[in-house]
């Protein structure tokens, strides 16, 4: 059997990222930057006040705390516009929250330590030193700056930052296209009673929507049938089309050997049996240079293999940096029980965070390579080494099923 680290190795060996492409930056969303973005204009553009109230020379409130302040109001500025006005001694403009300080101003006082004694004056009662309030130029970018790096995701936070300094046209790594099929005579997918010996297809379901929510763009091929020659004309255009192809089934060492004989004559394939359970069987290989991934029948194998080499490989083809779920160290609340096989179990689990900051974890109901229903609810995976299984209270590697 095949260590986990080396398989995983050599799929990520075989998936580089995609060559970047230049979008405008409103079509950014939920890719990965792939050059530095560099900044050309000061953040903000000019000076401006962080609060409404009044713009004042801090000299003229020095003392206002003890004894308030009267000042002549000669003007009022709001955000979006600006004056022209020069402020002198012991005058005062009204000034909206963003708008520019006014020439000879270096100091705002808040409006709530403010009051109109006349239609021209107003009392302040809160001294300020020179610049509070003020949100100078360039505060926030300047220009030349690195504002956001490559291998950044793209959030609507990191949108706003691409709005904020005019990056018209940003490189962005492409979402990747992926064909996902699955293969067999057993399947039905059409709503139909089923007949002795049929199963209801779930995998291509379960595996066209992990691969939309890693981000990719998906093509659905449905269901292949046991035939040779239509399974090789499915799978020669998927790769001619798409930058990876994902299939289900046919990868044991006792399947019927329809996938194993068209992949074998027509891709560069290596079929592997990982030391993992479930998702021991597993394929990977490349088709007219094009990565194809032979994922297990078993549903719980299949999305098992899934997150340990597809949707890493993704997630690499398309910029990301971080290629792995998040993952903490975590309490078995109940134990983690298994038998020494020379395996290491990835083990369905639910994660809670306790009044102690740590991670507890208790296994799912069932832990069968069929059994998805109980599958379904799991939020982690607990990665338990080869040996008799981790005790209550002790400590494991618990894979958090968040991106």
């Amino acid at each position: 059997m095949i260590p986990l680290p080396e398989a995983q190795s050599f799929v990520l060996e075989q998936c580089p990222p995609l060559a970047a492409v230049d979008v405008p930056f409103e079509s950014a969303a939920g890719r990965v930057i792939a050059c530095d973005v560099i900044a050309s204009e000061l953040v903000p553009p000019f000076d401006n006040t962080a609060v409404d109230g009044y713009a004042v020379r801090a000299s003229d409130v020095a003392r206002a705390d003890v004894t308030p302040v009267e000042l002549r109001v000669v003007g009022e500025v709001a955000a979006g516009a600006s004056t022209d006005r020069v402020l002198g001694a012991r005058e005062a403009i009204r000034i909206m929250t963003g708008a520019p300080i006014p020439a000879g101003a270096d100091a705002v006082v808040m409006v709530e330590d403010s009051e109109m004694v006349a239609a021209d004056v107003v009392r302040l009662s809160a001294s300020v030193e020179s610049g509070s309030s003020v949100r100078p130029a360039g505060d926030d970018v300047r220009p030349g700056e690195v504002v956001v790096t490559a291998g950044t995701l793209v959030t609507p936070q990191v949108l706003g930052v691409l709005a904020m300094v005019n990056a018209q046209t940003v490189s962005v790594f492409p979402k990747v296209r992926v064909a996902v099929l699955s293969t067999g005579d057993e399947l039905v997918d059409d709503g139909r009673e089923l007949a002795p010996g049929e199963i209801r297809e779930s995998n291509r379901r379960m595996l066209a929507a992990s691969l939309r929510e890693v981000g990719c763009e998906v093509t659905d091929l449905g269901t292949v049938r046991d035939d040779e020659d239509a399974l090789e004309a499915v799978l020669r255009q998927a790769a001619k089309s798409h930058d990876v192809v994902v299939s289900s089934g046919g990868v044991s060492m006792g399947d019927y050997d329809v996938v194993k004989a068209v992949l074998g004559r027509i891709a560069d394939m290596r079929w592997m049996q990982v030391a993992i359970k479930p998702a021991k069987p597993f394929a990977f290989g490349l088709l007219g240079g094009t990565p194809v991934f032979g994922l297990p029948g078993n549903p719980v194998s299949s999305f098992v293999s899934f997150e340990m080499f597809a949707r890493p490989a993704l997630r690499q083809m398309m910029g990301h940096r971080r290629l792995a779920r998040p993952s903490v160290v975590g309490v078995a609340d109940d134990g983690l029980n298994r038998r020494p096989d020379g395996k290491t179990h990835l083990m369905r689990v639910n994660a809670t965070f306790g009044e102690d900051g740590r991670c507890h974890v208790v296994p799912v109901r069932a832990q069968g390579s069929h059994q998805l229903a109980a599958t379904a609810g799991a939020d982690a995976i607990a990665v338990v080494p080869d040996g008799d299984g981790v005790p209550a209270g002790g400590e494991v590697a618990v894979l958090l099923l968040v991106s």
